[in-house]
């Protein structure tokens, strides 16, 4: 995992292209990251599946429970396969655009 940290978001970008890895370790370190912003970097994962992109839901859910954003970046996935309530977006600046505009509603109390 490779960490990167702008304001009040981190994005974390998987070095290994195995979901199931990656989402173990970051389910083990989750609380170093509970109160920010999180962007998840899987562009490096080559034809992630719906069920790979599904582990990371109960988290999501979680996160965004707490008022923080939670956003996946996967290439080349069809977002209309991932439930709603998964974010998930083809590049990281993306990602980040995403975090801004869910500031913004939080701050107006949306």
């Amino acid at each position: 995992m490779k960490l990167q940290e702008k304001g009040h978001t981190v994005t974390i970008k998987d070095t290994q292209a195995d979901a199931v890895v990656f989402l173990e370790k970051f389910s083990a370190e989750y609380n170093s990251f509970k109160d920010k912003n999180i962007i998840l970097d899987l562009s490096g994962q080559e034809g992630l599946s719906l069920n790979g992109v599904l582990g990371f839901l109960a988290l999501s859910d979680k996160h965004r429970k707490a008022k923080h954003s939670f956003v996946l970046v996967v290439k080349g996935f069809d977002i209309d396969e991932a439930p709603e309530e998964l974010i998930i977006v083809p590049t990281v600046q993306e990602a980040h655009d995403v975090i801004e505009m869910e500031e913004i509603e939080r701050d107006l109390g949306f």
